[in-house]
């Protein structure tokens, strides 16, 4: 994309008032209605020679010849990055998402409700992405025989989580091998995160086999296979209050819902932009066609990464049409994926 050149202070202030219009009202706005918004003493015919020059450099566009002017994705991206006054949020309803995550017990019930409340505060939909097992704290692991070579692994991870799986075993075990095998994972690695517990186990048994214990070897071969995340089903993404996208009209016609909630539910895309978002610090906003995903090209997301440990292990965002107002859900995601982060570590959630 070609260098566009910077706009001069007034048609930066037009622009502004143009998308903050549009915004609220969800209609393309006239020469005549910016004049009197602009407040600046400008007639309408200096009015349309900016907007003209705006058009053609990809800011705004007419949706129909004789209408007025509408913010394109470059035009909401300049906003964004550069002429955004973002809002205070209420202190109630602050208070609200403080409460409502401060009284829920598990981690799992704490990102459900996450997702429900910037549902609600936003009346768009609420995603949270699920941390990714591997990057939770091993705390605790058991091993159980089953019939026909099987293993059940009961893993506690994270916050008091438990996972269950069952594995095919490399060969036969004892029970008292088995409990060998636990008991060295849970003295040495309690406490570490699981990707670590893996990586550790697999590069001491690559490198030092031949000085290995039975004990160790039997413990990495068993681990290599409880703990390998290939073949599980990818982390979820919690999604709640998509039913609200339909009360905004300027969508036009059902397709874009269709394909939208089409991708929600299968995910596999939700999943891989919000992987996106989980590499980059602070608020992340997708306008439209940005994101990648041909579904999401009449939707903006707007995403905050959560931690555990200072380690970012989820997003957390809001989905919604492309005029939405930025201004509040920004700061709303942020400060979300805050208390979010001060829940899961145990930590007492900051004050107002």
């Amino acid at each position: 994309m070609p260098k566009l050149p910077p706009l001069n202070e007034r048609a930066q202030h037009l622009l502004k008032v143009l998308v903050e219009r549009y915004i609220h009202e969800g209609q393309p706005v006239g020469s005549r209605a910016l004049a009197r918004e602009a407040g600046l003493n400008l007639s309408p015919a200096t009015i349309r020679n900016v907007m003209s020059d705006l058009e053609q450099l990809g800011f705004i566009t007419a949706p129909h010849t004789s209408a007025g002017r509408m913010p394109t994705v470059s035009g909401y991206r300049l906003f964004i990055d550069s002429l955004l006054t973002v809002k205070p949020i209420n202190d109630q309803v602050i208070r609200q998402i403080r409460d409502d995550l401060g009284h829920q017990e598990s981690s799992g019930d704490l990102l459900e409700t996450a997702s429900r409340l910037l549902s609600e505060a936003t009346h768009m939909a609420g995603l949270v992405s699920l941390p990714k097992r591997e990057s939770s704290a091993f705390n605790h692991i058991e091993f159980l025989p089953l019939s026909e070579g099987r293993l059940l692994v009961i893993l506690i991870s994270g916050q008091q989580e438990i996972h269950n799986k069952i594995i095919q075993s490399p060969r036969d075990y004892t029970a008292s091998e088995l409990q060998a095998a636990a008991n060295f994972l849970n003295h040495r690695f309690a406490g570490k995160d699981i990707r670590q517990v893996r990586e550790t186990i697999l590069h001491e048994v690559s490198e030092t086999r031949e000085r290995l214990s039975q004990e160790l070897i039997d413990a990495a071969a068993i681990t290599q296979l409880a703990l390998d995340p290939q073949g599980e089903r990818r982390d979820s993404v919690l999604i709640r209050g998509e039913i609200n996208l339909m009360d905004f009209s300027e969508i036009g016609n059902l397709e874009p819902f269709r394909s939208l909630f089409e991708t929600l539910h299968q995910q596999e895309d939700m999943i891989q932009l919000m992987d996106r978002c989980i590499e980059s610090p602070g608020v992340q906003i997708f306008i439209g066609e940005e994101s990648g995903h041909k579904a999401l090209d009449h939707w903006s997301l707007v995403t905050s990464a959560y931690s555990i440990n200072d380690q970012a292990v989820g997003v957390l965002g809001v989905i919604g049409p492309t005029r939405m107002a930025y201004e509040r859900i920004i700061p709303l995601v942020d400060l979300t994926a805050k208390l979010v982060g001060a829940a899961l570590n145990h930590k007492t959630l900051p004050p107002l």
